[in-house]
């Protein structure tokens, strides 16, 4: 079957079984889709090299490892051709786990974990907002989450 990024339904199937637990045996997968654990893992392994899979990992629970705080951070830029700096200086600072070049009223758009409400003032403060080329930024800080899922590979 080539390395083109045709999806077929087989494929779609593995995917949202393997979505739903990443740690299922391959010989469970193959049963439930009604074909070999080879054919199960030779269909993975393209998918992983195709890039549709990308990584398997293992999900901590941010607030019991100690942060309890979520916060959305919409940057402001005095120039959106400095997006790649600021995106570098944010590498540094740990607490940022997702960063998006976006379109709207924000030039970049950011989701933080912090211990608390003040270790967030001390992120916003004391390092993002000192970054160059940073304008302002505005906040938003989560109060829960209510939906966290894997995007639906199955039609219908």
């Amino acid at each position: 079957m080539g390395d083109n990024l045709q999806i077929d339904n087989l494929d779609r199937k593995i995917l949202d079984i393997i979505t739903k637990n990443a740690r299922i045996p391959y010989l469970e997968v193959a049963r439930e889709c009604g074909v070999s654990g080879a054919a199960i893992h030779q269909r993975v392994q393209r998918l992983i090299r195709l890039g549709v899979i990308r990584g398997s990992e293992f999900k901590v629970d941010p607030a019991l490892v100690g942060f309890k705080t979520c916060a959305y951070i919409g940057i402001f830029l005095d120039h959106p051709g400095n997006f790649r700096n600021v995106i570098t200086e944010f590498k540094d600072i740990p607490e940022i786990i997702e960063c998006h070049y976006t379109t709207g009223n924000y030039s970049l758009f950011l989701k933080v974990y912090t211990r608390d409400n003040e270790h967030l003032r001390d992120i916003l403060t004391d390092k993002i907002q000192n970054i160059p080329g940073i304008t302002r930024t505005e906040t938003l800080i989560s109060l829960e989450e209510s939906i966290n899922r894997q995007i639906p590979v199955l039609s219908g």
